[in-house]
């Protein structure tokens, strides 16, 4: 998974998320892209399209891993307030355990819990807390919880996306390339 590390991640939870959010940041297509962002959207792209073809272990090289993550729930974020139309209700998620009980998010997995800050963190404009709870993860995490994290970013891309594709909402081209 991340940096080839390949391990199991623990199945069964899950996060809803409402239809509504503020409104989020561009999408990434809307920037100018430079070499080492290119890169990046190239790993991202690789592994969206391993995961969306069945592989449940993408590869992410290890030196693109932060950015991979950070790029991929700041498209969630984009994705999240394209679905809320830019309303102004406030996001809300629910984390669910292997049986479908919604538990708060302090009982999550470690993983879970990181990527719900983080993604909260993008929704609501604050990329460097997203920033920052990716780095405390990088530097306190074992190896399983950062391919756990990387898998949740990806399924959450795909699903986001595939949501955005079925209303007629934008989704960044090379979101929409990687997944066809």
């Amino acid at each position: 998974m991340v940096g080839g590390r390949r391990r199991r991640h623990r199945a069964g939870w899950c996060v809803r998320f409402p239809l509504s959010a503020p409104r989020g940041p561009p999408l990434m297509e809307d920037v100018d892209v430079d070499p080492e962002s290119s890169r990046v959207i190239g790993a991202a792209s690789a592994a969206l399209a391993a995961m969306h073809a069945g592989n449940e272990e993408p590869v992410v090289p290890a030196a693109d891993a932060r950015d991979v993550m950070l790029l991929l729930f700041r498209e969630c974020s984009a994705l999240v307030a394209a679905l809320g139309s830019g309303g102004t209700a406030p996001v809300k998620m629910q984390v669910f355990d292997n049986n479908g009980n919604e538990v708060p998010i302090d009982e999550a997995d470690p993983p879970v819990r990181t990527a719900v800050r983080v993604l909260l963190a993008e929704v609501h404009g604050d990329s460097e807390a997203a920033r920052a709870h990716i780095e405390i993860a990088l530097a306190s995490a074992v190896p399983e919880e950062m391919d756990m994290l990387m898998v949740q970013a990806l399924r959450w891309t795909i699903r986001l996306s595939d949501e955005c594709g079925s209303r007629e909402l934008p989704v960044p081209e090379w979101i929409t390339a990687a997944l066809s």
